[in-house]
């Protein structure tokens, strides 16, 4: 005889259910064990001052000092003598050294003996309006003052195609470039006032060295009959060739 099982009796029918409704329990369980917070509990001691409205000091004695009074100051003698000053004193007059009206100068100075000292201003004119330029040595053969000026510029080249050389650290480096001069000659006849600007430091002192070696002028510059400075500029071009 086969037993025959109840179907209502298998207890693996609903292991599944109840599987899953006690997974959502455990992790209803856990994530509220990780939504708990806990604080801590500070308990605040509150510290009261008693002070005595009471309060008993103990002044210490102080004893007087008794300070004797100064004494009192000499009396007057009985008998007052009076002596006489027999010595005579000068009197020391001192005299007003004013002028008023009344006084009477008797030295009269004339005016042809005060001298009068010019003071020659420094005055400064640009090369392209002055009336007589400086002459450069080796010019002084022209007439014409522009032709003063053409051939003044022509040597300038002359001199700087003459003293160039390339500094040896500018070619190293690969420096090239143009730098601006500018200088003036002066009442006599001298270059000064060397002023450079540039790429480099190297290009701008060797621009100042070649100014510098600049001869003195023939003859200074001229405006209205006088000698004045005259200022210059002229770019020097620093290129190697390729």
């Amino acid at each position: 005889m086969e037993v025959k099982k109840n179907p209502k009796a298998d207890l693996n029918r609903d292991s599944g259910l109840f599987f899953v409704i006690g997974l959502t329990i455990v992790l209803f369980i856990t994530w509220r064990a990780l939504e708990h917070k806990t604080y801590e509990s500070t308990d605040e001691i509150v510290q009261l001052l008693d002070v005595q409205e009471d309060l008993k000091e103990d002044v210490p004695m102080t004893e007087t000092v008794n300070t004797p009074p100064p004494p009192p100051p000499p009396s007057a003698p009985e008998v007052i003598e009076i002596v006489e000053d027999a010595a005579e004193i000068e009197e020391t007059i001192i005299e007003s050294t004013e002028i008023s009206q009344e006084t009477v100068i008797e030295e009269v100075i004339q005016v042809d003996d005060v001298e009068v000292e010019e003071i020659e201003e420094d005055i400064s004119v640009p090369f392209a309006v002055i009336e007589n330029v400086p002459i450069f040595p080796g010019c002084e053969k022209m007439q014409d003052n522009d032709a003063k000026k053409a051939c003044f510029q022509k040597m300038i080249q002359q001199h700087i195609q003459k003293e160039f050389k390339y500094p040896a650290t500018a070619l190293e480096l690969g420096i090239q470039g143009r730098v601006y001069v500018q200088f003036e000659i002066n009442a006599k006849g001298f270059v000064g006032g060397i002023r450079t600007r540039g790429p480099d430091k190297t290009l701008e002192k060797e621009a100042s060295r070649i100014m510098a070696a600049l001869p003195q002028m023939s003859s200074p510059g001229m405006q209205r009959g006088r000698a004045v400075r005259v200022p210059y500029s002229i770019p020097v071009n620093f290129k190697m060739q390729q």
